[in-house]
């Protein structure tokens, strides 16, 4: 048989996530994206996990060093996005957390997983482990040894997906927090304490007194006038 005999490969029911760089297009539903997919998560923790703010997002695209990969599936309207990862092959931002020599001590050349975002609607699909895939993949081929980021400690979904990819523990930045009683919001009334009279305060009075009386305007003498007779022309 030959090759113009060969029959055509049958198309798959299935439709591929396709893997791209971002454009400066993207922007826009890239950030509508972000909020949809951690909307949920951000209403459970202290901090907010990703997107801290647009204008942050939009500045990322402008610096160097740092991947923004789309994760796109077909359909009849075109294309969507089903996962976004950003990673970056140093510690970047001048509010980083990061400590870099953690990494150096250690031997390690990381690189930083800032972002890995799955559609809701698509969880369980095998989008993220993709994702996480290329990421992994773009990590070897730049000489880097460890993938490193962040996720909290109560975003069991997320903690539960990268331990079953044998992600483990780094370290821990734990926030705290103290009850304190609930009294009312003003303190009582204080007794007003009596002054104390410093002594060298009270010697300094008593100088400045005794100053003043020497100071004060002597009477005047009186003085008795005794007339001078006048000597007799002669």
């Amino acid at each position: 048989m030959s090759d113009d005999d060969t029959p055509p490969l049958a198309a798959s029911d299935e439709p591929s996530i396709l893997v791209r760089r971002i454009h400066r297009r993207d922007l826009n539903k890239v950030w509508e994206f972000l909020k949809l997919c951690f909307r949920v998560v951000n209403r459970e923790t202290l901090e907010y996990q990703r997107p801290r703010s647009k204008k942050r997002f939009l500045e990322v695209y402008e610096e160097e060093g740092v991947e923004q990969l789309l994760f796109e599936v077909s359909n009849d309207d075109g294309s969507e996005i089903v996962a976004y990862a950003e990673c970056a092959f140093e510690i970047t931002g001048a509010d980083n957390w990061m400590n870099e020599s953690f990494f150096t001590r250690r031997d390690m050349r990381p690189m930083f997983v800032e972002e890995l975002a799955v559609h809701p609607g698509y969880q369980g699909r095998g989008v993220g482990s993709f994702a996480l895939e290329q990421l992994e993949h773009l990590a070897r081929v730049r000489g880097c040894t460890h993938l490193v980021l962040e996720v909290a400690e109560n975003n069991k979904n997320a903690l539960q997906f990268y331990r079953g990819r044998h992600f483990t523990k780094l370290d821990a930045a734990v926030f705290m927090a103290k009850r304190v009683s609930n009294d009312e919001e003003l303190l009582p009334p204080r007794p007003l304490k009596h002054r104390v009279v410093e002594e060298g305060a009270a010697v300094k009075r008593a100088v400045r007194g005794a100053g003043a009386a020497a100071r004060k305007p002597r009477p005047k003498r009186e003085v008795a006038v005794v007339p001078v007779p006048r000597k007799k022309k002669t």
